[in-house]
């Protein structure tokens, strides 16, 4: 029973008009929050917002006003007020839902819209949105509802400190900025050496050029090189080599004797080189750590509850922040609100949603008396709860106080390839250069000095550390245009090692929120399947509201409504009785004993006059491309499936991923994090794939956690990295890809070892001078970087 339905695409946000039709100004308009945001642009003379972006400019964010009144606070004003001197004041949001040329156009106009903005500025890249306003004439609460009309909420949960360091990141831009000034001018005050100049006229600027260059690599050497200096002894006093002890071995070497050679007048040293090894290695450091400030890698359960909720004392409703909840406080809770604490039910119906608990997709009931956890979204009416744990206490926070969240990020580290390499590369040069110097202690005392830090000097491995970073870099950058985003370089590693994969099945192989509807049974009349749609609109039920969507026609009166709690809802329309719920809601036993069965996973029966005319089945919607996918996975990965959901999945998973993976259902968030340490403990180097808190711990576990979101700058818990939920189904490619820019770094490898031998021939000889080495090492730098940056763009996945 599949009918088309005729839609009408919406003038402000570009969708379907399927809830709503409303027609205003000779436009059409899918909700009043559309009609709205478009008046409020036509009366402010701002309607060239539909030109920049013809097809959809507008947010498809239905504005929600709901208990925004803790932004009256004085305690939350202050958690987001950057600046408050008299009645003007500063404050920076995060808008998730900016996307485009036209909203940067809209949001820099607010003071045009609203009396009180004396200015608005975007930060595209992060997606913030800084506006200076008159408190006297617009309060915070009234500018957060400004932005929500217009389409852009502001996230008001999500933890300032999950968008990077802001001071690392300016001190190693200011350490960049001090070694590229020396790098330039040394090598500027070194072009007479470069040129061999001879004059005698010359000497005495050869000499001043000399202490010059002297005090320009100084600061390098005492501030922008220390990090590389202060790992390599942290490596050295654990007995442990890294690609920062050659590094380091490499930039005393150059600079000391540099200044031995311009403080004895016996040379002109190598502070080019000093310099340009330096300030390479910072260009490398500062491409890796180019990460996705907008993006959450690293939140925690609180940032995804309320910040504050309403506390009803001694009959009297207040606001009350999350943090001065008290056990036995009464709270009411609205339509679309998160549960904060552990509480029972006092007084109305809940409909809970705890899929993004327990990964269980199906809402469920709950009656007056029944206790209610902590993270579950209440999708009915208002209800009231009575506090039985503190929020520190709450069955969410126990989860979260697993040793899998205590674990600093240093417990998935492990061996890096160049790490590796390092070892063995440094073990080498040590025993090259010692050689080196006991011939020529033996050949010509006079050459040894020189030729031992020769040899250190010309084989620091700067072509070596910087082949990761481009790399990863570039790989990273890659894949952030493809919608996936990695955290870092050794995300990377560690995905091109992955031999498991784990899946989710709630929200990460399923959409979240699009159901598949089938009528199985008798055919329908016309008439039949209105009176169902009109019985079915009565009712807030997710089940209700999923059937609706899927008929046809318009609604028409319904007489005798009545909703059977826990069993469906009852009505008249045409003169006919019906009722639709479950199997044994008509007054009689359904006679599929299948279809009863199964009724708890989402199958809801029609009765009409008493007699069963079949069920609707409601499944969650399969991503596109899934069945593909597993296949793909399944050529060089061990594929599992864990979810929280039910049984009645089995078959379609069975059918979907075949008979050699391992499928669990029913698995709690506790059970699902064990599940991935038993599969570590026999040796597998876990990826797990989740969208939710109850997957939060198995993300955090794994070595490898990939949260899948819909909203890649919104809704998505702690992990390595994030993907678009529309591109889940090119993930195998993505994998293929990073193993392969891998198998680049490896070549990239041989090249500068290629580079160093030729090095190490003039150095072991004794014939190392600054030109050579003002050649070779930068040219080396240069040549891997050019081939890492060539090769990764040229692998590049092709969709």
């Amino acid at each position: 029973m599949e009918q088309a339905k005729q839609t009408t695409t919406c003038y402000h946000c570009g969708e379907d008009c399927v809830e709503e039709h409303i027609l205003h100004d000779s436009h059409d308009f899918c909700c009043q929050g559309c009609k709205t945001v478009y008046t409020l642009l036509s009366d402010t003379g701002l309607v060239s917002y539909y030109e920049i972006d013809a097809d959809s400019p507008g947010s498809t964010i239905r504005s929600n006003h709901a208990n925004k009144d803790f932004l009256d606070l004085d305690e939350v004003k202050r958690q987001f007020i950057d600046f408050s001197e008299g009645n003007k004041n500063k404050v920076t949001f995060y808008l998730p839902s900016m996307h485009c040329a036209a909203c940067i156009w809209l949001l820099e106009k607010l003071d045009r819209l609203k009396d009180g903005v004396y200015r608005s500025d975007v930060n595209f890249l992060r997606k913030e949105l800084t506006v200076h306003f008159n408190a006297d004439l617009l309060s915070l609460k009234d500018l957060v509802i400004l932005l929500e009309d217009l389409g852009y909420p502001p996230d008001l949960q999500r933890d300032k400190g999950v968008q990077g360091n802001k001071k690392e990141s300016r001190k190693l831009l200011l350490k960049l900025g001090v070694a590229g000034f020396a790098f330039g001018n040394i090598m500027l005050f070194s072009f007479p050496e470069y040129l061999s100049l001879d004059d005698a006229s010359l000497d005495s600027f050869k000499v001043l050029f000399g202490y010059l260059n002297l005090l320009l690599a100084l600061p390098v050497l005492l501030y922008a090189d220390v990090d590389y200096l202060r790992s390599a002894w942290q490596s050295l006093r654990v007995r442990y080599l890294t690609i920062d002890v050659p590094i380091a071995l490499g930039i005393i070497t150059l600079f000391a004797r540099s200044a031995y050679e311009i403080l004895s007048a016996t040379g002109a040293g190598y502070f080019d080189s000093f310099a340009g090894l330096v300030f390479f290695l910072l260009i490398g450091k500062w491409y890796q750590s180019r990460t996705y400030e907008a993006l959450a890698f690293d939140r925690d359960f609180r940032s995804y509850f309320p910040i504050a909720v309403t506390r009803i004392k001694e009959g009297e409703e207040e606001v009350c922040m999350l943090e001065k909840i008290e056990q036995g406080d009464r709270l009411r809770l609205l339509n679309n609100q998160v549960i904060p604490a552990d509480a029972v039910l006092i007084k109305g119906m809940a409909s809970v949603d705890y899929s993004f608990v327990n990964g269980e997709s199906d809402i469920v009931e709950k009656h007056e008396g029944d206790l209610l956890y902590a993270g579950g979204r209440q999708t009915g009416g208002s209800i009231e709860v009575e506090v039985v744990k503190e929020v520190s206490q709450s069955y969410l926070t126990g989860l979260w106080n697993q040793s899998a969240f205590t674990e600093s990020e240093d417990g998935k580290s492990f061996s890096t390839l160049i790490d590796h390499v390092s070892r063995s590369f440094s073990i080498g040069i040590l025993s090259i250069a010692f050689l080196t110097l006991a011939f020529w202690l033996w050949v010509d005392p006079s050459e040894a000095v020189d030729a031992f830090t020769a040899v250190l000097i010309i084989a620091c491995p700067c072509a070596l550390a910087l082949s990761m970073p481009f790399a990863s870099g570039n790989v990273s950058r890659i894949l952030g245009k493809l919608g996936f985003f990695v955290k870092n370089s050794s995300t990377l590693e560690r995905i091109a090692s992955v031999d498991a994969i784990i899946l989710d099945k709630t929200g990460t192989l399923t959409k979240p929120h699009s159901t598949k509807v089938r009528f199985v049974g008798e055919t329908l009349s016309e008439i039949e399947v209105r009176s169902i749609k009109s019985l079915v609109a009565n009712s807030t039920h997710p089940l209700s509201v999923a059937i609706r969507s899927s008929l046809p026609g318009a609604t028409i009166d319904v007489t005798a409504f009545r909703e059977e709690v826990g069993k469906g809802i009852k009505g008249s329309c045409s003169g006919k009785a019906l009722a639709i719920g479950s199997a044994d809601l008509g007054g009689h036993v359904a006679p599929s004993k299948k279809a009863e069965g199964a009724f708890n996973e989402s199958f809801v029966h029609v009765f009409i006059d008493g007699e069963h005319k079949g069920y609707f089945m409601i499944e969650k919607e399969i991503r596109s491309g899934i069945p593909d996918l597993v296949k793909k996975l399944q050529r060089t990965t061990h594929t599992h499936l864990l979810s929280g959901d039910h049984e009645g999945e089995r078959d379609r998973m069975e059918e979907l991923f075949g008979p050699t993976s391992v499928l669990q259902f029913r698995k709690s968030p506790l059970e699902k994090l064990s599940y991935v340490e038993a599969l570590q403990m026999e040796g597998s180097t876990v990826m797990m794939l989740g969208d939710g808190l109850n997957d939060a711990g198995a993300l955090k576990q794994a070595e490898i956690g990939i949260a899948v979101a819909d909203d890649v700058f919104s809704f998505s818990p702690a992990c390595d990295a994030i993907l678009q939920a529309d591109k889940l189904k090119s993930l195998a490619d993505y994998l293929q890809y990073i193993r392969r820019s891998l198998n680049v770094v490896k070549v990239s490898i041989v090249i500068s070892l290629l580079y160093n031998l030729v090095g190490l021939y003039f150095a072991v000889r004794g014939e190392l001078t600054p030109i050579v080495a003002a050649i070779l090492m930068p040219l080396s730098s240069v040549t891997v970087v050019a081939f890492v940056s060539l090769m990764t763009g040229v692998l590049r996945p092709k969709n």
